[in-house]
């Protein structure tokens, strides 16, 4: 497997020349079907063995400096330092104060969000799938940066779009319980349900903290079935990674 071979997606935003960011596609390692092929997920039923070639493709084609956090998410809102991060922590966030220590969540339809801040001193990243965001994991991630929420950015990477993302009664009503604003975010579906855009609960939760800087890439995971991994699409399939660290 060559590194030119690998897929991802650099994030295109206003990040200081210090942060580095990506995500990876399932395009490039070597997983068999239906985890092809550069899964990156150790939980799912693909071979161990091939997901983690795959993570160790990963590190090398990345040059990074030490093995990234992976955590073992829940769907919660807990967040760990990636300087004390220890084997699979239990938590849906990660943050990192110092050079060197990538942050990593895995996702395969969730929203990956991924924070500095303008002066490039710190990073983190979350796992935001819909419980995740009512739990609030992204404003525990703000909390955990430990800096002014104005002087931070956020990139919103590739998630399940607004025209596939469908869920009942009980998920919209979860939302608006928190802050009836977020009944734009849901449009009536064909099916008499909902359609939610992952993307704008995640602004309008940002912005009510007080992060004003965000940036949104627009790939659906769900539709795009040759570059990205979709679990309400397949159910058995790996996992994507987006990461984030500062360089030495």
């Amino acid at each position: 497997m060559r590194d030119e071979d690998i897929g991802w997606l650099v994030p295109v935003w206003p990040a200081p020349s210090a942060v580095r960011s990506m995500t990876t596609t399932r395009l490039g390692g070597v997983s068999r079907p239906p985890f092809d092929s550069f899964n990156l997920g150790l939980h799912n039923g693909d071979d161990p063995e091939a997901a983690l070639q795959n993570r160790r493709l990963l590190r090398r084609h990345l040059a990074l400096p030490r093995e990234p956090c992976w955590l073992q998410q829940v769907h919660g809102a807990r967040v760990v330092d990636a300087g004390r991060c220890g084997d699979r922590p239990e938590a849906d966030a990660v943050v990192a104060f110092a050079p060197g220590l990538p942050c990593v969540v895995m996702t395969a339809d969730c929203l990956p969000v991924l924070f500095c801040d303008r002066a490039g001193t710190r990073v983190g990243a979350a796992h935001a799938g819909w419980r995740g965001l009512i739990a609030g994991v992204l404003e525990a991630t703000v909390e955990a940066l430990d800096c002014p929420p104005g002087e931070l950015m956020a990139w919103l990477g590739p998630c399940i779009g607004p025209d596939a993302f469908e869920v009942g009664d009980e998920v919209r009503a979860a939302f608006l319980r928190h802050d009836p604003g977020h009944r734009e975010a849901f449009v009536p579906s064909p099916a008499g349900r909902w359609l939610a855009d992952l993307r704008a609960l995640a602004r309008r939760r940002l912005s009510a903290r007080g992060v004003r800087d965000m940036t949104a890439e627009t790939a659906c995971t769900f539709s795009d079935a040759r570059r990205f991994y979709s679990y309400r699409r397949d159910g058995d399939t790996g996992r994507m990674a987006s990461l984030i660290w500062l360089a030495d």
